[in-house]
């Protein structure tokens, strides 16, 4: 055992920074490997004058004759966080020449590892080689070469390297990768940053598949750099096979492009281009696409596809800035030379069947919150007229909430208020039993609203939990819309201005019961409510945005108020009574529940009156006593979960509604089915019971092998809805899959009514993409 400092021990730290220096032999036999490779000022460690250095060996033989120092046998240097490994190290003091000999490993502070036979370099490490190199990262790739040598002082060359990503090799050294990269010859140029593969070939189970004769790419410290992407394909029924060139330009430090060219065989020349700007604070982006449509006739008759035989086109912008840890703002826009191009041809981020165009500026604090936004809804379909997008709003919205810090009479006091402004071109209107119901009313409208609650919990000697609660609210409106006219039944409100006002005394009920067993625990929890208030003023005379969709369950029997929105109040007064349960097992088991019924005391029930849509008819709550709404699940420690959710009718305990879902996770196997099932509710607008089920798998058949599948089904119609099936590989390193879905579209306003997509993706390599390999269901 010998110790010493750095200026004595002058070999001991040629051979340590030489077998350093080996590992920046570690260039890219591929175009992905260049993400391993070291910088030409790099290579030499960052190593303080003052560093301790640790040896043990065997032997050490210091030869005066012929100037050298050799240490043999289990040699083992321990040096500012690196370790060398090798049996024999000699350092000849006359030629400036360190070689290392025999089962060389040398540990970088990174964790990279290096092995090889033998090593020599001089000792200003400007030129050398190692024999039988090879390299594990910590990002869990390998690069093996017959010889690694550093010439000219900027050049590192690997002689016949293999490079391969293998992430289960960490646990099964036994593993071999799918594919892997070989090269003749590999040059890293430390001035120009460059890697140059010279006859490089990509294998794949051991069969070429791909020849390069030479390819030159930026190494890793050149983080940006213009030039061409991986290829991306597609295939879609009415498109064809197309082909996509990215094209990357690195503008500045800040600002970037990329230019995207997709020829399809069907359509013609799709071009797309994306610009983004970075700031201190945020982010911008611009996005356009377009091309001169060759054949409409591919796509359905009397459709907007089917008439755009031209140029078609979009452009869009997205921005995001946190102006503050506390506040932000940003917006997402598009607009497009007809309602369906972006979804037609499948533009990312914009090929949903509604874009709804957004701009923001949200405020959090500790003790309020703030947000305002504005909404377009851009409705991407076929209709040539485009009448569902002009009936959608054009809404801004501003929600405010603040909590009064210090308790106001021993309880919280909160104010909300929300500001909400409408205004749509067309009037949105069905028919349902001879009525008209209105979706929405052509003009304008602007609603107010400032609501003002407190409460206070109370637990009193016995364990009951009581919960007082007051609560005031008022809003103002100001109206500009065509009346709904004589098909609407109901009396809407003609002035241009109306005002509306709620006051709200309730009290909350809850006696927790915890039982204890030798193998359990139980809390059953019987809830009751009641809320004391006026009647709802000008219920179904205002206009109605955002309380439309609302459904009786569970989860809402317990809410002061049940409405989804703003623009309907619940009114009259009502007691809520009901049982909440949760049961735990030392095996593993939960249980949980919630059952009860609601009930309107007195006044007018605001679920009974008419608005615009008929919000609560058939909700269950549009009588005295409400149909019985319950839930109830199970988590088994075998992987299976059952839920189920229902409404019962309050007289002959019928089902009117049904939710029910169970699913298993295991190792190799994974399901899930959900049935649906809705009565039909004839005066809020469905006709016919609806029911439907669906059902997802994924089955992995081999270590990383799987095939997976979802299917639609609507029991009502008989008909399977959406199906697809698909097969993929997955070890990390290696991801393939191969997806095909099917769409049965009754409206005809979807391009595409089947698709199938593949992705082959390669780590460190890239990813190459045919399509949409999502599922529904996963």
């Amino acid at each position: 055992m010998a110790a010493g400092d750095r200026k004595t021990n002058r070999w001991l730290k040629a051979a340590l920074l030489a077998g350093a220096a080996m590992c920046a032999l570690m260039p890219a036999s591929a175009v992905p490997v260049y993400a391993q490779m070291s910088d030409i000022q790099t290579m030499e460690p960052n190593i303080p004058d003052d560093s301790k250095l640790l040896l043990a060996a065997n032997e050490l033989v210091y030869n005066q004759d012929n100037d050298t120092v050799i240490a043999r046998g289990a040699v083992q240097i321990n040096y500012a966080g690196y370790k060398l490994v090798a049996r024999e190290v000699e350092y000849d003091q006359t030629t400036g020449r360190v070689k290392a000999r025999g089962n060389i490993e040398l540990i970088e502070p990174t964790g990279n590892r290096v092995y090889g036979d033998e090593m020599d370099l001089s000792d200003d490490f400007a030129n050398g080689f190692i024999n039988a190199l090879r390299i594990e990262t910590t990002d869990l790739t390998k690069l093996a070469a017959t010889s690694g040598e550093r010439v000219n002082g900027e050049e590192m060359i690997l002689n016949h390297a293999v490079y391969t990503a293998c992430t289960p090799c960490a646990t099964d050294p036994t593993h071999r990768g799918l594919w892997e990269v070989k090269a003749e010859r590999v040059v890293q140029n430390g001035r120009t940053k460059t890697i140059r593969l010279e006859r490089a070939r990509f294998e794949m189970f051991g069969r070429p598949i791909a020849y390069i004769p030479v390819l030159e790419v930026p190494d890793h410290t050149v983080k940006r750099k213009t030039g061409f992407l991986f290829p991306q394909f597609r295939y879609a029924q009415k498109l064809g096979f197309g082909v996509t060139t990215p094209y990357y330009i690195a503008i500045a430090p800040d600002m970037d492009a990329t230019l995207s060219p997709t020829v399809l065989t069907n359509q013609g020349f799709l071009m797309e281009a994306e610009f983004r700007k970075q700031f201190h604070n945020g982010q911008i982006t611009l996005r356009a696409a377009g091309i001169s449509q060759m054949n409409a006739d591919q796509f359905t008759p009397n459709t907007s596809d089917w008439e755009e035989d031209g140029l078609r086109g979009m452009v869009a912008s997205t921005g995001h800035f946190q102006i503050n840890p506390r506040w932000t703002f940003g917006w997402n826009v598009m607009a497009q030379t007809d309602n369906n191009f972006s979804r037609t041809y499948e533009i990312n981020g914009f090929k949903g069947d509604t874009f709804v165009n957004e701009g923001y500026l949200s405020g959090l604090g500790r003790r309020n919150s703030f947000d305002l936004r504005a909404f377009y809804f851009d409705v991407q379909d076929a209709d040539p007229l485009d009448q569902a997008e002009r009936k959608q709003a054009i809404a801004q919205t501003l929600d405010h909430e603040y909590i009064v810090p210090q308790p106001v009479f021993g309880g919280e006091l909160s104010v909300t208020t929300n500001l909400t402004n409408v205004d749509r071109d067309l009037t949105d209107s069905y028919t349902v039993n001879g009525r008209d119901r209105f979706r929405g009313l052509e003009g304008s409208a602007t609603r107010l609203t400032s609501e003002l609650e407190w409460k206070r919990q109370l637990v009193v000697p016995g364990g009951l939990v009581l919960t007082p609660l007051l609560a005031a609210r008022g809003d103002i409106h100001r109206l500009d819309m065509r009346p709904p006219g004589a098909g609407y039944g109901g009396t809407f409100e003609s002035d241009d201005s109306a005002t509306r006002t709620m006051l709200t005394a309730g009290l909350e009920a809850r006696y927790p019961v915890l039982v204890t067993t030798d193998y359990s625990t139980h809390l059953f929890e019987p809830i009751a409510q009641i809320y004391v208030r006026p009647d709802e003023d000008n219920a179904g005379g205002l206009p109605n945005e955002d309380a439309q969709s609302f459904v009786f369950d569970a989860t809402n029997l317990f809410e002061r108020d049940k409405f989804s929105g703003f623009d309907r109040i619940e009114g009259g007064t009502r007691a809520n009574l009901g049982l909440r349960y949760t049961g735990t097992f030392d095996n593993g088991v939960l249980l949980r529940s919630i059952v009860g019924q609601s009930f309107h005391l007195g006044g007018v029930n605001s679920f009974a009156s008419p608005d615009l849509v008929n919000a609560g008819a058939n909700s269950g709550l549009e009588t005295d006593a409400s149909d019985y709404v319950g839930m109830a699940g199970i988590d088994l420690p075998s992987g299976i979960s059952f839920s189920t959710s229902a409404r019962l009718d309050k007289d002959d305990f019928s089902l009117r509604r049904s939710d029910t879902s169970l699913r298993f996770d295991g190792a190799r196997f994974e399901t899930e089915i959900t049935y649906t099932r809705i009565a039909a509710q004839p005066l809020y607008g469905l006709t016919d019971t609806a029911s439907e089920i669906q059902g997802a798998a994924a089955f992995k058949f081999h270590d990383y092998w799987s095939v997976f599948g979802s299917v639609t089904y609507d029991i009502g119609n008989h008909i399977v809805s959406r199906n697809g099936i698909g097969v993929s590989y997955d070890d990390r390193d290696t991801v393939f899959s191969i997806v095909y879905e099917q769409t049965r579209d009754k409206s005809s306003t979807a391009a595409n009514d089947w698709s199938i997509g593949a992705r082959l993706m390669f780590r460190t390599i890239g990813d190459i993409q045919v399509g949409d390999t999502t599922l529904a269901g996963f």
